[in-house]
């Protein structure tokens, strides 16, 4: 049930990227907010995005584009000092109620003017303790203080999955008003007959993607095994890929249309906040092989086989055993498919409604006590 409308925002500016899951995340739940009577403004950090994807954007809301990077893309802290006055020059222009930041550094010694709700969909910090097993780098430090300011400055913070907001939890330390706000996907699926092959996609050079793995167990499977994505990266990063087909990276519609056609649908990855990929893929009746990571536990245990993320032979047994099993794969498509409308985007966009509630009462506090 959607929050009145006199105790929600009007308006809300909405940070995201053209580089990763943030655009189709903003997308979706910009919609479905403008659907509950919200207006959107979005403001886009790092690479530009491309005609489509500015039409889709412009289609919900506005959209601006500062010249400033991504804190994952900079080469050092100074590059994200003009922040805090960008986007005070934006909430003065386009006046919401609120500021939803889509990386939680961006809110780091923000003076808005109106309560911020910072989203996690990822740290380096939470990436390293996952991927690297250890710290970050001395390097990168201010990635974590800048995330822990942004943290402090937040009215409330969201996580996609409880595992994350675990994992943030250990990097950082206490973090008030922090909620589990689980991702969705919307829209209609393409109508398609399953066939005959493995779907995967990711940012394969992303080494939590864990796409070398996928490669190996990829030459051990009995039915050909597609990569959606980019194999390189914004600064410089590059797997090679020698067994699957990398299909390179492609426009949202097209993945959705080989997840509806494809009958297993397989994600490595070592570390997933939230893993759309496999939602997306569930939505559609794939079965699901996935890592047994705590993510993947948390949203599809009972709903997919787990393989050990360092094992290619275990990934190449899940997928064989389902491709030689017909009755296995549409009973685990199934469930997968059931599990998956619990990941509503209804769920998503009242569950933010009642966190952005949350954060005009936090912010109304001060007042409210002082009289």
């Amino acid at each position: 049930m959607l929050p009145p409308l006199n105790d929600r925002p009007e308006r809300v500016l909405m940070t995201l990227d053209a580089v990763g899951g943030v655009w189709r995340y903003a997308m979706e739940l910009g919609s479905a907010l403008k659907a509950a009577g919200i207006e959107m403004s979005f403001v886009g950090f790092g690479p530009q995005p491309t005609v489509a994807l500015r039409e889709e954007a412009e289609a919900i809301g506005t959209l601006d584009w500062l010249p400033l990077p991504l804190d994952w893309t900079a080469a050092h802290e100074s590059e994200l000092d003009a922040i805090p006055e960008a986007l005070a020059l934006l909430v003065r222009t386009h006046q919401p109620d609120l500021a939803h930041l889509n990386v939680p550094s961006q809110a780091y010694g923000v003076d808005l003017g109106c309560p911020v709700v910072t989203v996690s969909h990822s740290c380096v910090a939470t990436w390293f303790q996952t991927v690297r097993g250890t710290d970050l780098p001395a390097y990168w430090a201010w990635q974590a203080r800048r995330n822990r300011g942004g943290f402090d400055q937040s009215a409330a913070v969201i996580a996609p999955s409880q595992s994350h907001a675990e994992a943030l939890l250990a990097a950082y330390g206490p973090i008030q008003n922090l909620r589990v706000v689980s991702n969705a996907v919307g829209g209609s699926l393409p109508d398609g007959q399953k066939e005959d092959f493995v779907f995967a996609a990711g940012r394969w050079w992303d080494d939590g993607k864990n796409g070398a793995v996928l490669d190996r167990a990829s030459a051990l499977c009995d039915w050909p095994v597609q990569l959606a994505g980019p194999v390189h990266g914004p600064n410089g990063q590059c797997l090679a890929i020698e067994h699957a087909r990398t299909l390179g990276e492609l426009p949202n519609a097209a993945v959705r249309a080989l997840m509806a056609r494809a009958a297993i649908l397989v994600s490595p990855s070592l570390y997933e906040p939230f893993g759309l990929a496999a939602l997306e893929a569930a939505r559609a009746g794939a079965a699901l092989v996935l890592s047994d990571i705590p993510t993947y536990r948390e949203n599809w245990d009972g709903a997919a086989l787990f393989a050990s993320p360092n094992d290619p032979t275990a990934f190449a047994q899940a997928i064989n055993r389902l491709a030689a099993d017909g009755d296995l794969r549409t009973e685990m498509g199934r469930r997968a498919a059931v599990r998956a409308e619990r990941f509503s985007l209804a769920a998503q966009a009242g569950a933010t409604l009642d966190a952005y509630r949350a954060a005009l009462g936090h912010a109304r506090a001060p007042a409210t006590a002082a009289e």
